[in-house]
């Protein structure tokens, strides 16, 4: 075992007992209102105990998740860990390998799918659910129901994924309404493009799957011969040609929206579109089902006006529905917001890609401020986080190596405003994303194309107790660590609901702060808060001095003596001159939260 060189996050000296996972009540915490805390579950992989983990496995080898496995005890697991809201990702049935044709569902063809799981991304059918994730596979639906139900019990919301802009290229459904008439359905194959067509096509060109190795065990190209797509349509990730890369989505279609992509991108949305119809019904099946929200994959591959128009008539039918948009381009959040409805975006290209390279000490802190300034007004609609499926694990080589460097990221992602704070399963233990598991390379990212177990989660997991008997001391502290700052997030009515002000940049100039230490300020009424945090390698002696704006928004008086005290466990207090000056000794890759007080 390594040594403990993070033993400089005195918070985590007080670490939970072995064998006990233990969420303190911080002593700010209330109960209303509260900020959303978002934990992304791989269902497919959140509940597999094997650990097998051979490359392109089977579902007999390395073993799946099922919807039964998120039970109670994992629920209230997930709760005492601050989560307000389950991500329940890779609910809708999608192309896969694994042979269900013994209950009517279709084989999928292997030159059309990644990975022998597949991706969740390619939508086979959006009327039901992955049979994968049932154990009773006639019954799959109502196994899902039950984990909503189950959710809504343990007080958690259930967000699940809505794919918009593509889907399998085996698309049907076999469990569609009475009356629902599937995508493609009624297309003019022989037109590139019609606005009454839900799908692009090349006529005259056949499909041409890309070139890759067999499938451990397998031919790519399987006794059912040669994929057959004709004429071939536009891949998901809008590559307009028969012959898409094994870096394209060549295992998705494109859907029409009404635009003419290749001539001009021209719009055709009068009359309404029959794709924005059948998805707008597809939304309204789903919440109808009682989700309580919809991720929205990428978002803005979609026209706002689509979403403009979709969003009223969900929310009129479900008026809590929560909508979150997956989008990358900061020149649209604003239009996505307002016009397209959403509630909330993904912060990726902004304090996510900051917040990442900070961690490995290779910008300044003082360029958190310059995000912040770009989101004003929309702070609070803005999702942060430090891990999902797409993104590379903080313990992995590619990241950061060590989970424990992310610290003072997270404090920063989950404290800086009131907009949702996500964590990844397993990110809370220090899971690396190790291993190549078939489709994908090692890349420092947890499979989402395979079938396989993830091997710090299951510590936690622990034979399915889920009371985290697996793991180490160091992923007991983590996974505290991650307990304190989601519930004090969740509930400090600062962060849920107070204001925010930049020291950063005033003490900079002043010569009084490390580039590598951020500090702002978050108040509301009595509680006023001065979070610190140090992404760098070694120790900081830093002077912070809190700003007139920041004085005045905490109406601290000169004549008055401040103390701070931090909440994160070290039990290290601070003191403040007469000009509001302190002095803070803060240990490498660590945070403080002081709580102002006379």
């Amino acid at each position: 075992m390594r040594q403990f060189k993070f033993f400089s996050l005195l918070f985590l000296a007080l670490a939970c007992t072995p064998g006990k996972e233990k969420i303190p009540d911080l002593p700010t915490m209330t109960t209303q209102p509260k900020k959303i805390v978002l934990y992304q579950a791989m269902v497919r992989l959140f509940g597999n105990q094997h650990s097998a983990n051979k490359a392109w496995g089977t579902i007999a080898e390395n073993g799946v998740g099922k919807f039964n496995d998120i039970n109670d005890t994992a629920l209230t697991s997930l709760a005492g860990l601050g989560v307000t809201h389950v991500w329940y990702t890779g609910v809708l049935e999608h192309a896969v390998l694994t042979d269900y044709t013994k209950f009517g569902i279709p084989l999928d063809h292997p030159e059309v799918v990644k990975g022998r799981a597949g991706s969740p991304y390619a939508i086979k059918d959006y009327y039901d659910v992955d049979p994968d994730l049932a154990v009773d596979v006639p019954k799959r639906m109502a196994e899902f129901e039950a984990l909503v139900a189950r959710t809504h019990a343990h007080h958690l919301k259930a967000i699940i994924d809505f794919v918009p802009n593509h889907v399998a290229r085996a698309y049907h459904s076999d469990v569609k309404p009475d009356g629902v008439k599937d995508l493609g359905q009624e297309d003019d194959v022989t037109a590139a493009f019609k606005p009454a067509n839900n799908f692009y096509y090349l006529p005259g060109q056949a499909f041409q799957p890309p070139k890759r190795e067999a499938i451990a065990g397998m031919s790519v190209a399987t006794q059912a011969g040669q994929y057959h797509e004709m004429p071939a349509k536009a891949s998901g990730n809008d590559q307009f040609t028969a012959s898409p890369s094994v870096n394209d989505w060549f295992e998705t279609v494109k859907l029409n929206y009404g635009i003419d992509i290749i001539n001009g991108k021209k719009a055709y949305f009068d009359p309404v579109p029959d794709t924005w119809v059948k998805m707008k019904d597809i939304l309204i099946y789903w919440a109808n089902k009682n989700v309580d929200g919809f991720r929205c994959d990428m978002a803005e591959m979609v026209p706002v006006e689509f979403w403009a128009w979709a969003i009223p008539q969900v929310k009129a039918v479900s008026p809590g529905v929560v909508f979150i948009a997956e989008i990358y381009n900061p020149a649209e959040y604003r239009n996505y917001l307002t016009k397209g409805k959403f509630d909330y975006l993904y912060d990726k290209v902004q304090l996510y890609d900051l917040l990442r390279v900070l961690t490995n000490q290779k910008s300044k802190t003082e360029e958190i401020a310059r995000v912040q300034d770009d989101l004003k007004g929309i702070n609070s609609h803005m999702v942060h986080f430090l891990e999902n499926h797409d993104e590379q694990r903080i313990a992995s080589s590619f990241f950061a190596g060590d989970p424990f460097k992310a610290v003072p990221a997270m404090v920063v992602s989950a404290t800086i405003d009131a907009g949702p704070v996500m964590i990844y399963f397993g990110q809370e233990v220090g899971e690396p994303g190790a291993g190549a598991e078939g489709f994908s390379s090692e890349d420092g990212r947890t499979s989402i194309f395979d079938y396989w177990g993830v091997p710090a989660h299951q510590k936690w997991m622990n034979g399915g107790k889920f009371d985290g008997g697996g793991l180490s001391i160091e992923q007991k502290q983590l996974r505290q660590f991650y307990g304190d700052i989601l519930n004090f997030a969740a509930t400090n009515p600062a962060i849920v609901g107070g204001d925010y002000l930049d020291l950063t940049r005033f003490n900079t100039e002043k010569g009084q702060l490390s580039p590598l230490v951020h500090a702002f300020v978050r108040t509301k009424g009595e509680e006023r808060l001065l979070i610190v945090s140090n992404f760098n390698s070694k120790l900081e002696r830093v002077k912070i001095q809190l700003t007139p704006e920041a004085i005045a928004a905490m109406q601290l008086r000169a004549d008055i003596k401040y103390i701070g005290r931090d909440l994160l466990r070290s039990g290290m207090d601070i003191g403040f001159d007469a000009s509001f000056l302190t002095e803070v000794e803060i240990p490498a890759h660590s945070a403080f939260i002081f709580k102002i007080k006379s």
